[in-house]
């Protein structure tokens, strides 16, 4: 059961537009404002999670990976810092 409000404003046109096509579809406007705004959130989601690389670039990047770090102080301060939920 739906129980979250969303609530936004739209110009006129844009309201028209998006009941048009809900219409289309044989949805109500709720149901397809919430359904397009799903599939565009989970695509950005996605975009933070997964990339695809052709052949040799895929290389490029595997090599990378096995490559041994260079010195980074930055990172060793980092990593001498103990974690808030490890303190005594």
């Amino acid at each position: 059961m739906r129980d979250a409000a969303i609530n936004l404003r739209a110009l006129p046109e844009q309201r028209d537009l998006i009941d048009q096509a809900a219409k289309v579809l044989g949805k109500n406007r709720s149901d397809f404002m919430l359904e397009a705004a799903c599939e565009r959130a989970q695509s950005i989601m996605l975009d933070q999670l997964h990339f695809a690389l052709d052949q040799t670039r895929f290389n490029q990047f595997v090599a990378l990976l096995d490559e041994q770090p260079q010195h980074n102080a930055g990172l060793e301060r980092l990593q001498a810092v103990q974690a808030p939920w490890h303190k005594a």
